[in-house]
């Protein structure tokens, strides 16, 4: 998929996410995400704190995300991801939030990394694409 058609699908589509994770020993993590941010390069970013799915991705790359759309049927998309790297309290990581939170609750949560992966496959949500 080309990426500036899922960065329009992602910005004009509303929905759910959930991103899947597994540490080393492939002991799989589920969490409910925000649509990816996609990058001008194609990579696809995630604001992430320091909990079970960033440090899963400490130790293995990979990862999947499933996008349900809102709305009668099932319509989405899954996608599979690779780490290429990661940022820590970035300009940039701050620019991208679609969301502000209080000072003290942004320190309660402690620090922020803004995850990039790379985009190895993309499927619908039902069937194999």
């Amino acid at each position: 998929m080309d990426p500036q058609d899922l960065r329009n699908y992602f910005e004009h589509t509303a929905g759910r996410g959930v991103l899947a994770t597994a540490n080393a020993r492939g002991r799989v993590n589920q969490a409910v995400f925000a649509r990816p941010h996609v990058m001008e390069d194609g990579s696809l970013a995630f604001i992430m704190p320091h909990r079970l799915t960033h440090r899963n991705l400490q130790e293995n790359p990979h990862a999947a995300y499933l996008f349900m759309e809102n709305g009668p049927g099932y319509r989405g998309r899954r996608l599979y991801l690779s780490k290429i790297r990661e940022e820590q309290d970035s300009e940039l990581l701050y620019s991208l939030r679609r969301r502000t939170y209080p000072a003290e609750k942004d320190k309660q949560e402690g620090p922020r990394f803004l995850v990039f992966f790379r985009l190895e496959q993309v499927l619908p949500l039902i069937g194999a694409g």
